[in-house]
């Protein structure tokens, strides 16, 4: 039964979600205020109950294509190993108490967190994804909050330098990460009544979209200190891994199919937490080692 949920939950994607959130909280957290430890804890379990919550009610909602794809017969809700009944209690619970515990937090992230959830449970899952190829754009965004959600937590001005930039930071970042899956599966995607961008326009056109968002993301990368606090740390993460993400794009583009995809996928993935990471580094470490 643990497996079955630990499935359900989708924990690789709400573990990428808490560490985003983490970034976002120490980057918005003012240096003069005290850190309280119960605070980001309970900031913490808010955040992964809400993530777990909606990951899980979206498969609810897509238990119809999930049989169909072959990616998916692992799911425990196509296997029947848990009813329902009993999944959408436990997502519709995790979500309540998350966004209880967040209030409980701060006023703000728990709407931030509401935002998320319509956004990607209401809008995204309902109608874009089932209806559009490009849905991954306007999806993208309850997607690209997550880092948001850490800052409000800690810091009511949302709309400042560094919480549009740890926006940015995961809206680029997704339109790479999705399109290489969605051309890798695009098959499969296909059986499952997706219109995914590969399936529609194939994978050579998708390539295309994708380096629009390459390039715009390996330049926030570099723009970075526009945003956010820099030191050694934007010279060691995030420059390496913006170069990075350029140079195995482009052997990724020109290749055929085959397995060519998954260096690109894994170094857009880790670029993304360097992006997120570094301006964390850069800020507290001159503070807590008085550099």
């Amino acid at each position: 039964m643990v497996g079955e949920l630990k499935n359900y939950f989708k924990l690789g994607i709400v573990y990428f979600v808490l560490l985003s959130a983490i970034a976002g909280y120490g980057i918005g957290h003012t240096v003069e205020d005290s850190f309280s430890l119960v605070h980001f804890l309970s900031f913490l379990v808010g955040t992964f109950l809400i993530s777990a919550g909606s990951l899980s009610l979206n498969q609810f909602q897509e238990i119809k294509n999930d049989k169909l794809m072959e990616r998916t017969q692992d799911r425990p809700l196509v296997k029947e190993s848990i009813s329902k009944k009993t999944a959408l209690s436990i997502s519709l619970g995790f979500i309540l108490v998350g966004e209880l515990i967040l209030y409980a937090v701060s006023p703000l992230s728990a709407i931030v967190g509401f935002v998320i959830i319509i956004l990607y449970n209401g809008i995204y899952t309902l109608y874009w994804k089932k209806k559009w190829s490009f849905a991954a754009v306007p999806g993208a965004i309850p997607g690209a909050l997550p880092g948001v959600l850490g800052f409000s937590a800690v810091n009511e001005h949302i709309f400042s330098p560094p919480s549009i930039y740890l926006f940015l930071v995961m809206f680029l970042w997704q339109m790479p990460h999705f399109w290489t899956l969605a051309i890798r599966y695009k098959d499969d995607y296909a059986k499952g009544n997706f219109p995914v961008l590969p399936a529609i326009v194939g994978s050579g056109r998708t390539k295309y979209h994708i380096s629009f968002y390459v390039w715009a993301y390996a330049l926030l990368g570099l723009m970075s200190p526009f945003f956010v606090d820099y030191h050694y740390a934007y010279f060691l993460m995030v420059l390496p891994f913006a170069a990075l993400v350029v140079y195995f794009f482009l052997k990724y583009f020109k290749a055929s199919e085959g397995r060519a995809w998954l260096p690109f996928f894994l170094v857009t993935n880790f670029s993304m937490l360097a992006f997120m990471f570094a301006p964390l580094i850069d800020k507290w470490t001159p503070i807590l080692f008085e550099i």
